[in-house]
């Protein structure tokens, strides 16, 4: 890569941040690109090169925000299954709390005047039936839980989490998370909660396969 080509990789990646910071901030529709760029410490020619419109800009944050929360979703195959499932939404709630460009891919993904075709939240619920299909399979889940409830459940509550979070950050705390799955584990299980073999508290580390992504942090939040 060329001295020009790190440059404008740098100057995008300043402007996605930026950009993120704005969504977050004040949602697609008050963001404005000028507080934008001048944010980002470009000039308004320069973010127009990277990004023709306010949408394309969007989609960018959005595009970035997928792939970390994909990256955190994921689990080997060889995981117990609802043991993935815990750790996939400690591990999307602690993105939401410590990283802007993860939260804004949410509240623009939510946003219906912009009709995404991305859609961050409808991806958290796949990733949640997926595993949960992956439970109930390996006998993991509960015959007497439909399927279709438990991902419901889930991706609900971690969508309401962060939905609530934006007046009080406190909803996307770790502790908040564990007492959801200390009341949800034991009826969903097909094994006793008691018997040591599920966690509902945040594990260690929880990225997805290869090294979890850095998190961006929120100026002024």
């Amino acid at each position: 890569m060329t001295p020009k080509q790190e440059r404008a990789v740098r100057t995008r990646g300043r402007l996605v941040l930026s950009a993120a910071e704005a969504f977050d901030r004040q949602g697609f529709a008050v963001a404005s690109l000028t507080a934008i760029s001048r944010s980002a410490g470009v000039s308004n020619g320069a973010l127009h090169f990277h990004f023709e419109s306010k949408e394309a800009l969007a989609v960018a944050v959005e595009t970035e925000a997928a792939e970390r929360v994909r990256r955190a979703a994921g689990a080997p195959d060889s995981a117990p299954a609802l043991q993935a499932l815990a750790d996939a939404a400690h591990a999307i709630t602690r993105q939401l709390r410590e990283d802007v460009v993860v939260r804004a891919g949410f509240r623009l993904g939510a946003d219906a005047s912009r009709g995404s075709a991305l859609g961050l939240p409808q991806q958290w619920h796949r990733s949640v039936v997926r595993l949960v299909e992956r439970a109930h399979a390996d006998g993991s889940l509960s015959r007497a839980v439909p399927p279709s409830d438990t991902a419901a459940a889930v991706a609900a509550a971690v969508l309401g989490f962060e939905a609530l979070a934006r007046s009080d950050p406190g909803w996307l705390s770790s502790g908040t998370l564990a007492g959801f799955w200390r009341l949800l584990l034991p009826r969903i299980a097909a094994d006793p909660v008691e018997s040591g073999r599920l966690d509902c508290e945040p594990a260690e580390f929880v990225g997805g396969p290869g090294p979890a992504p850095p998190a961006v942090p929120a100026r002024g939040r």
